[in-house]
């Protein structure tokens, strides 16, 4: 077993819900062979790195569609790598999660392809709904970019969600899995941005952290999932109505990210070294 060839991460791509042809590819360009190569390395960080622990998988349908919605911190994108990772490192039910990517990240053909082979397309309300009437688990940072972005002085504080998501399930008769994500914030504290960089680069924010480089520190994370939840509707209700449903959505993340904060032992703990028995008794 080499780092890009994680035993586990092969055997539960190969039980995933989702119908591969002869080739190893789905109708959307996902690659059973991308999706070995980019996990693996994922699922060492996300045991021995990050250390990561996953609460409330049950909630994770074993199939069918679903959005996952959690909030967005770290600025570099280790929160949604471990979020996935949970997914895939499910035994009892693996699951693939398919993010809409932001469309700086896809502006390179090099770039759309590769995301396209892990199952990412770009943000487009169409994609969104080819995914879930596909049946596929899907994730959205409702915060976007603005979320990514926060400083850690304003760490957990949840920002101004889209509306997106919610029409997208409205319209696709889906459910809501809210997801919340600690640790982030303490693996790459962005105590600035630097923003003349980020505008020659035309990204969104160019963030720093005191490690200087573009990796989290060893801090040990957990998601946590909710409860799905199911709202009556056809994606055209007023906006007044979205902004409740939405805000329902809002107040149970606020919920799991303060039990997650709750459960931490110190708010900068760094991942220990832990006895394996410990962990398979967890």
């Amino acid at each position: 077993m080499s780092l890009f060839d994680d035993e586990q991460v092969r055997l539960n791509v190969d039980r995933l819900p989702i119908e591969f042809d002869d080739y190893g590819f789905d109708r959307f360009g996902l690659s059973k062979k991308a999706l070995v190569f980019a996990y693996s390395p994922m699922a060492y960080l996300y045991r021995h790195y990050l250390k990561v622990s996953a609460f409330g998988m049950d909630f994770i349908p074993p199939e069918g569609r679903a959005l996952i919605i959690a909030n967005h911190s770290g600025g570099i994108g280790a929160d949604a790598a471990m979020i996935f990772t949970s997914l895939i490192l499910n035994d009892e039910a693996p699951r693939l999660g398919q993010g809409m990517a932001e469309y700086f990240l896809t502006r390179s053909p090099f770039a759309s392809v590769a995301l396209a082979k892990l199952g990412h397309l770009t943000g487009l309300p169409e994609h969104g709904e080819q995914l879930l009437h596909d049946e596929r688990l899907v994730l959205v940072f409702p915060e976007g970019a603005r979320g990514a972005g926060k400083l850690y002085k304003d760490r957990y504080k949840l920002v101004r969600f889209g509306t997106g998501f919610m029409r997208l399930a409205l319209k696709t008769g889906t459910p809501i899995i809210p997801c919340a994500f600690i640790g982030g914030e303490e693996a790459f504290p962005q105590l600035y941005h630097i923003k003349w960089l980020a505008k020659l680069l035309n990204g969104p924010f160019v963030p720093i952290a005191p490690q200087l480089i573009f990796f989290p520190l060893p801090v040990a994370c957990q998601v946590y999932y909710g409860p799905p939840m199911h709202f009556e509707g056809d994606g055209s209700e007023p906006d007044h109505v979205v902004q409740e449903y939405i805000d329902q959505v809002r107040a149970s993340m606020a919920r799991l990210i303060s039990t997650g904060l709750d459960a931490r032992p110190q708010a900068f703990m760094f991942a220990k070294m832990r006895d394996p028995k410990e962990d398979s008794s967890r």
